[in-house]
């Protein structure tokens, strides 16, 4: 390759190689900023029921603009980053479920679009693929998938007596707004109501997924 462009005289093939080796035109796993502010308790559609919650698709696009996300004609390339997500009610595992944040299967032919925040498949893995760099968080994540979230409930489940609700990052104990846990790469989210599981996960086995 480097011979092809070298016919292109000294200067052409300088550019070139900067925009390869030092522009690259890659993705970065860096984030920058802080929370944003959102209203996460005005956002439509929001499930507020018993698990199993799937992807809510109805109200998606009208809490996109409250959210502070896009639509998008395919997965952001600036910003491209994985954490994994667990919640368990009473012991048990909630599965988090495929093709959030991937409405119409992200066909733009057919009026779909990605979400900057989806996942592909129950594994529990969050895909960030930003189109910009910026934060992200944990609230706009559950905004998306269409589940309320706050400090005190998740879904049909709030704290009570006996009934607590408590939020793990990187198996330590949160105690602020869930909401608004910045995400970074390869974290660590366990949310747990009622009786907890035998363990708490502190972290999740990259490998097989190659990400």
């Amino acid at each position: 390759m480097l011979y092809g462009l070298a016919a292109l005289g000294p200067i052409a093939l300088a550019i070139v190689l900067l925009v390869i080796f030092v522009g690259g035109g890659g993705s970065s796993k860096t984030v920058t900023g802080s929370a944003p502010t959102i209203d996460y308790v005005a956002l439509p559609g929001l499930q507020k029921g018993k698990a199993p919650w799937p992807a809510e698709y109805a109200s998606l696009p009208d809490r996109l603009a409250p959210l502070q996300l896009s639509s998008l004609g395919a997965q952001g390339t600036a910003l491209h980053i994985h954490q994994h997500l667990d919640i368990f009610v009473n012991g048990k595992r909630v599965t988090v479920p495929a093709l959030v944040g991937i409405y119409g299967n992200g066909n733009p032919s057919q009026g779909g679009f990605f979400v900057e925040l989806h996942t592909h498949d129950t594994s529990g893995i969050i895909h960030l693929e930003a189109p910009k760099a910026g934060a992200f968080t944990l609230g706009q994540f559950f905004g998306v998938w269409g589940v309320r979230l706050s400090s005190r409930c998740i879904g049909g489940y709030c704290a009570a007596p006996g009934k607590p609700l408590k939020f793990y990052v990187n198996g330590k104990r949160f105690a602020g707004d869930p909401n608004n846990v910045v995400l970074r790469e390869h974290q660590e989210f366990a949310i747990v109501y009622g009786k907890p599981p035998a363990k708490i996960p502190s972290k999740y086995d990259w490998g097989p997924s190659g990400l």
